[in-house]
């Protein structure tokens, strides 16, 4: 039996804030009362930085902190921290900064929000951006490993070092949640309603599909942000979404 939160499809759906400035977002957010998580990425955070975070949270939405950190250990660690005491309930980082990183990122993140009283955020390791092609990937970054292969294995080093989930291509999503039952979040962009063109999104899949290979949520942006009336096509996505979640 699915928790309550996860029946409710808007729940499941993260709007990407991209390519907007703080006014525009602000805005936006606003005059969308069924959205109930937003991505603020790296743009928007350069930006507008930490004010923007509590400025939505202010409107009752929830932040997904899409900034894909990627250093040595202590540095990892202290942006995680500055995060969870923002009010960040996703934060993404780069698998592939190993390990260590990712366990140092995981305590000051839990230890921030513990202390400042936030919600205790839940870590998104980043395995291979969806932009990646598998012949470019293989081509321009000289990995051998398949995709199939590679993202798997970055998936399974956030999952020992205890994090939350990690961000995917939803054409990985079957096989990773075949290794990963829940709670382990599976977040997934490169999401495009039927109908919608792919921009520079090269594996991608429509929401229902997506959610039902066993993504935890979905990030849309532009087929969403872009369109004529966004509130409509938000509703179309969670209309959709409804009959996958009482499966």
């Amino acid at each position: 039996m699915q928790p309550l939160l996860e029946r409710d499809p808007a729940e499941r759906i993260i709007v990407a804030l991209d390519g907007m400035g703080p006014e525009q977002a602000l805005a936006f957010a606003a005059r969308l009362p069924q959205l109930r998580w937003v991505k603020v990425g790296l743009e928007l955070y350069t930006a507008a930085g930490p004010p923007v975070v509590q400025q939505l949270r202010d409107l009752g939405k929830r932040v997904f902190l899409d900034l894909k950190f990627h250093d040595i250990p202590a540095t990892m660690a202290g942006a995680c921290r500055s995060a969870a005491r923002i009010g960040a309930e996703l934060i993404t980082v780069h698998a592939c900064a190993g390990s260590q990183a990712l366990v140092a990122a995981r305590h000051a993140a839990e230890d921030a929000a513990a202390d400042t009283a936030q919600p205790c955020p839940t870590l998104l390791a980043v395995t291979v951006l969806t932009s990646w092609e598998a012949s470019r990937f293989a081509a321009e970054l000289a990995i051998e490993e398949p995709l199939g292969a590679y993202v798997p294995r970055l998936a399974q080093l956030a999952a020992s070092a205890g994090l939350g989930g990690c961000v995917c291509s939803p054409l990985e999503v079957a096989s990773l949640r075949a290794a990963h039952p829940q709670p382990f979040a599976l977040v997934t962009p490169g999401i495009r309603p039927a109908g919608s063109h792919r921009g520079d999104q090269a594996r991608v899949l429509t929401p229902v599909e997506a959610l039902a290979a066993g993504a935890s949520q979905l990030v849309i942006g532009r087929p969403i942000t872009s369109a004529d009336d966004p509130a409509a096509v938000l509703s179309a996505c969670c209309e959709a979404l409804t009959a996958v979640l009482q499966e």
